[in-house]
């Protein structure tokens, strides 16, 4: 009555399925819904817009590089929403924007897109020596 039993193996066997049987999941949503793309994906696109507008009308700003950073690097009284930096003999002029301190400002995506604009714009302004108003003339108007 008494059965061997068999020794267990020294290695582990590989999974070719996940814990429950049922193969692996797919993705969660189609890549042409909004919900595939990112937090950070679709800000970017926020900013984008942004950019592309005040081209339009400034020409000279496709010389200007905009970036997304998350947050500020060094920690401050107030927390900004961007930052500019003017062009050397090394580099273009650079205009940042922060993205989680302007998402925690805002509820919902169109007043984020609102405050990145004014954002970007306000950036533009300093960095070529002009008032927000005549860089963008529909500047702080909802």
């Amino acid at each position: 009555m008494d059965s061997p039993v068999p020794p267990r193996p020294t290695e582990p066997r590989p999974r070719r399925r996940d814990r429950h049987g049922r193969g692996m999941r797919g993705p969660v949503a189609p890549p042409q819904v909004p919900l595939a793309t990112s937090r950070s994906e679709s800000f970017r696109d926020l900013v984008q817009d942004s950019v592309e507008r005040l081209e339009r009308r400034w020409p000279q700003l496709a010389d200007v590089d905009f970036l997304v950073l998350d947050v500020p690097g060094a920690p401050e009284e107030s927390v900004p929403l961007g930052s500019s930096v003017p062009a050397d003999k090394e580099r273009p002029a650079t205009v940042v924007i922060y993205r989680r301190p302007v998402e925690i400002r805002t509820k919902n995506r169109d007043e984020r897109a609102m405050l990145v604009h004014e954002v970007v714009v306000e950036q533009v302004a300093e960095l070529l020596g002009l008032a927000p108003e005549s860089v963008d003339p529909r500047y702080g108007q909802d």
